[in-house]
């Protein structure tokens, strides 16, 4: 076994419900672009929506296509821009679309994008409405590090819209909807959460939540390095002493980076530091001695959250599952429990 990826379609669902607990009567739409942050977008979403999440989000039309041919009936919202022959795809599909421009698609459902600080998509006024706009939209910049400028974004989305209620409106993110209770509105788009991590940096237990993807492989070799002797690319790491590693079947290709080395993954249940250059297909870590080809490594998993990876990389867990590959070629299984 190269590695497994194991996707638990429970601990989704129980995260759907906890988020739902924290909207307080507010919809919950899943966010399922970049194949549900690299976790599968089709079994997400279904677990999502059996759970209670009422739309899906999604950053382009193939995208949403893909999720039309699996969910006829569902509500799902193309987030990023859409070109010419896309918006007829979308009104062919019966797509809705975000707009951030002053001109409005005709015979497609449309959320009209306001810019509120994000400094991104979005108009800095609305425009002119049209019997296609159904909702209005923000998102929020700083929701998981500076609450008080979300909250100025909440106040500028609040009075630009407060004569359209009578359209959803939706603000929150991941961050919002378990930490923001003003930006709730009438729905809100979580992606990070749902998945179990946390949006914040933290323990995704802190606010309930419970990581849906785990990652395991086994160590393929251990060998000892001599004093003076070194392992990978560049000799990054040379043993100081009589040093035993052992080298792991996956690496920058599979989706562990080469800024990960200095983090730690489990060996057999016990922490150990990865040491030298990742590579395409490798990486060794530091063992204490001798252990047989086959143990087992947890990557991503109990005692190894994703979280930590991401404070050795310098970046964000969103960053690091999307780049995890889990493709038929490299293994992946979903754990289709009932909770």
């Amino acid at each position: 076994m190269r590695s497994e990826i194991a996707i638990d379609l429970g601990a989704l669902r129980r995260n759907v419900r906890t988020l739902l607990r924290a909207l307080e009567g507010a919809e919950l739409w899943a966010v399922v672009k970049a194949n549900a942050y690299g976790h599968g977008a089709v079994d997400c979403a279904g677990a999502a929506l059996g759970a209670g999440a009422t739309a899906l989000c999604v950053a382009t039309v193939p995208e949403a296509l893909v999720l039309r041919a699996e969910f006829p009936g569902t509500r799902i919202l193309v987030m990023g821009p859409a070109a010419n022959r896309e918006v007829a795809q979308a009104r062919d599909a019966e797509l809705a679309l975000v707009v951030s421009g002053d001109e409005i698609p005709e015979g497609v459902a449309v959320h009209v994008k306001l810019d509120t600080g994000m400094g991104r998509w979005g108009l800095s006024e609305l425009p002119a409405l049209t019997r296609e706009v159904v909702g209005v939209m923000t998102h929020l910049a700083t929701a998981d590090s500076d609450v008080e400028y979300a909250r100025v974004q909440v106040e500028r989305f609040r009075a630009a819209t407060e004569p359209l209620s009578h359209l959803q409106r939706h603000v929150a993110n991941s961050a919002a909807a378990l930490r923001l209770a003003e930006a709730r509105f009438d729905a809100a788009r979580c992606g990070i959460a749902l998945y179990g991590l946390s949006p914040f940096g933290e323990d995704p237990a802190a606010d309930g939540l419970e990581p849906v993807l785990s990652w395991t492989t086994e160590v393929a070799q251990a060998k000892l390095l001599r004093a003076g002797e070194s392992t990978g690319y560049g000799r990054l790491f040379v043993a100081e002493r009589d040093t035993w590693v052992g080298i792991l079947p996956v690496g920058y290709a599979d989706g562990f980076r080469r800024d990960l080395t200095g983090t730690e993954v489990r060996v057999g249940g016990e922490r150990r530091r990865v040491v030298g250059a990742v590579s395409m297909d490798a990486t060794a870590v530091e063992l204490p001695g001798p252990v047989p080809a086959g143990a087992p490594v947890t990557i991503v998993g109990r005692g190894m959250p994703l979280e930590e990876h991401a404070r050795v990389a310098g970046t964000l867990t969103y960053e690091l599952a999307c780049g995890i590959d889990s493709s038929p070629t490299r293994a992946r299984r979903v754990v289709m429990d009932a909770a």
